[in-house]
């Protein structure tokens, strides 16, 4: 049995900056590595350069030349689709990616994630693909970014914004955290935080506490489900069951569920779940307190059952999770 390795793309332009270039391609590369050591028949992951003006070879401007396979329309529609950060002004880009717009609009309907990083937010807003939805850019073109896309809404306190299949990312970093959470998707929760253990020596945000999600779990308009998600992000530590939360609501269980996984996109008890290991991974990384606290803490009765559903989600046992993330955190040591 064959299986399909996934595509992803960067669009080369003689003014990207390289780093937005080849980080994501050795994330990538290595996650699709680890997750292959596991079972042959794992996709891998084949990543291409598209150059803007066609095939061939760009200098770029710190005189690294790197070299188009073809142009974006000659590859077959990629998983990803990647537009580097621009040094400087992003005014010689923008022109050379104009007759692209209407290719980047199909990938979009396509299905293709389309990520820009930095001031490369700018080529998306062009092709119109930002209008009506939420953005990020690099901090220094906020002002003039929001003065030219009026339509766009601009999340200046967010390091990353998903809307829908169109990502931004601020920086050269943020991209790095975006693509842990699509190496995720891909490989799972276990090869994402071998990946990123590997690729970010300190403590990092995630991608859910850096993102703004314009889909996010709790942007919805029902407002009995939205009481019932923050009762239990603050009572993390009782007990729930469905027909409690149900009764708490004034519906009766089965409503309330439908109700729930309708706005959310999934159900009480899972939702649940999700903010208590969202919990413990916080309190694993900023305290010192014994694994049995942080399960009472976060609601588990069993340290065991702990133990497993914190695995299931993360990848790592809480223990193995500590280790990890207080090997990345940097204390100053006084004399």
């Amino acid at each position: 049995m064959t299986t399909s390795n996934y595509r992803a793309v960067a669009l080369l332009y003689p003014d990207a900056l390289a780093t937005s270039i080849t980080l994501p391609m050795e994330i990538l590369h290595a996650a699709a590595q680890r997750a292959r050591s596991g079972g042959r028949h794992t996709p891998g992951c084949n990543f291409h350069l598209a150059g803007a003006a066609g095939s061939g070879q760009v200098r770029l401007g710190t005189g690294l030349t790197l070299s188009a396979s073809a142009g974006l329309g000659a590859l077959p529609p990629p998983d990803l689709l990647l537009l580097p950060a621009v040094w400087r002004s992003p005014r010689r880009t923008r022109r050379l990616c104009e007759p692209l717009h209407g290719e980047l609009r199909r990938l979009a309907a396509a299905g293709t994630r389309l990520c820009s990083v930095g001031t490369a937010s700018r080529v998306l807003a062009d092709a119109g693909l930002l209008d009506g939805r939420s953005a990020t850019t690099h901090w220094s073109d906020f002002d003039r970014f929001a003065a030219d896309y009026p339509t766009v809404t601009l999340r200046r306190r967010h390091l990353i914004t998903q809307s829908g299949n169109l990502y931004c990312a601020g920086s050269v970093n943020s991209i790095a955290d975006l693509l842990v959470h699509i190496v995720e998707q891909w490989y799972g929760p276990a090869v994402a935080r071998a990946v990123e253990s590997q690729f970010s020596p300190e403590s990092r945000q995630t991608f859910m506490s850096a993102a703004f999600l314009e889909d996010s779990r709790t942007s919805h308009a029902d407002e009995r489900v939205l009481d019932a998600q923050l009762y239990l992000q603050e009572n993390l530590a009782e007990r729930h069951s469905l027909s409690a939360l149900a009764r708490r609501a004034g519906l009766a269980p089965r409503s309330f569920g439908r109700r729930f996984r309708r706005a959310t996109g999934t159900t009480p008890m899972a939702y649940l779940l999700q903010l208590r290991v969202g919990e413990a991974r916080s309190l694993l990384l900023h305290s010192d307190l014994p694994l049995g606290e942080v399960a009472w803490r976060c609601g588990w009765q069993s340290a065991s059952r702990f133990s497993e559903q914190f695995r299931a989600r993360t990848g790592l046992a809480p223990r193995e999770y500590r280790a990890a993330t207080r090997g990345k955190r940097f204390q100053a040591q006084l004399p």
